[in-house]
């Protein structure tokens, strides 16, 4: 179930815990940066049963093998906490790497469709994992496809350490 349409309903800001998910290397770090960004940039997020409204900033960590949200207000009150088992995501995140290895050799030398075929099957992967993350938020935190989709580009990140 998507938010509704309040657009207090919403992020302004998400940072990662340095401490529990580490840096990577450039490129990492880069995909990191955009993956917040678009994530900023358009979202519809709101913890479930806060009547206070937004918008809200996102704290990413991990914490034995959890992926930890703390979902603060504007001025920093806490409004929930919440922890998902990465154990679900695992399988997906893998297959997503390994066909993304498999496009991005593709977009050197294979024919158009055979690229466009697996672009499908990359997406197809990154819908599956966002409609786990939609699953495992529910009752917790509301968002919609849109949103669920950058959350899950942002877990992706996470786990390419390079």
């Amino acid at each position: 179930m998507a938010p509704d349409s309040n657009p207090r309903n919403r992020l302004i800001d998400v940072v990662l815990d340095d401490k529990s998910i580490g840096r990577g290397p450039p490129d990492v770090e880069h995909e990191r940066a955009v993956a917040i960004f678009d994530l900023i940039e358009e979202n519809c997020f709101r913890p479930v049963g806060d009547d206070g409204g937004g918008p809200y900033r996102l704290a990413l960590s991990v914490a034995e093998q959890r992926l930890v949200f703390n979902v603060t207000r504007e001025d920093g009150q806490t409004v929930a906490v919440h922890m998902l088992s990465l154990t679900p995501f695992k399988r997906v995140i893998k297959d997503y790497f390994m066909i993304c290895e498999s496009y991005y050799e593709a977009i050197r030398s294979a024919s158009p469709s055979q690229i466009e075929a697996i672009d499908m099957g990359r997406r197809g992967l990154h819908n599956e994992g966002s409609q786990t993350l939609m699953e495992r938020l529910a009752g917790k935190i509301e968002v919609d496809l849109d949103t669920a989709r950058r959350l899950f580009t942002l877990i992706c990140v996470l786990h390419w350490r390079g």
